[in-house]
């Protein structure tokens, strides 16, 4: 009998190391609203990894879960655009940073908006979701502090149809395809 109790002691010791465990690195996030779409849909449950901005800071085209600096309750979920010390503007139904315009095959639709060219504050992060008309976010005037980022968006669970990783669009990527598609442009007008 004393050996099912010390093993029954040992199982809920496990137990409780593996969920506070799984509590500090992952959480589960359920979307609300249509601001990621076509990304992400209302409704759908992503998890967020906690631990990732420990290890590094926060990069372009991550999407990430927050906590807003306004009134308003609960978390956000949007894009990084623009780190700390980053310039973006919004002209020309396109995005750019740093002067340079950004390829972005993950939005729903152009931005319908105007957005004077801006610094990003230096420990913050410029946002934008991918329903860019439809989105609460930095094209509003705020930004998101480092110390508000809950976590990277990693993985999608549900529903199943939506089962796996969350893409990633680096800035050099984005930049990549601006300079591929401006290749293939010479190289179609030089062969006509």
């Amino acid at each position: 009998m004393k050996s099912f109790f010390h093993e029954l002691i040992i199982t809920a010791v496990l137990a409780l190391v593996v969920f506070f465990a799984l509590r500090f690195t992952i959480d589960t996030v359920i979307i609300v609203g249509i601001s990621m779409e076509p990304s992400f849909h209302s409704e759908q449950r992503i998890l967020i990894s906690k631990v990732t901005y420990r290890i590094h800071e926060p990069e372009r085209g991550d999407v990430i879960v927050f906590r807003p600096t306004n009134s308003e309750k609960g978390e956000f979920i949007k894009r990084i655009i623009a780190l700390p010390n980053d310039t973006v503007e919004v002209k020309d139904d396109a995005v750019y940073v740093n002067g340079t315009r950004l390829t972005e095959p993950y939005i729903n639709n152009t931005p319908s908006y105007h957005l004077s060219k801006q610094k990003i504050p230096a420990g913050n992060y410029f946002v934008l979701g991918d329903n860019r008309n439809q989105s609460n976010d930095s094209h509003n005037g705020w930004v998101v502090p480092r110390q508000n980022i809950v976590g990277k968006a990693w993985l999608s669970i549900w529903p199943p149809p939506e089962w796996g990783l969350v893409p990633e669009y680096s800035l050099h990527e984005q930049l990549a395809s601006i300079v591929d598609t401006y290749m293939a442009k010479c190289y179609l007008l030089y062969n006509m």
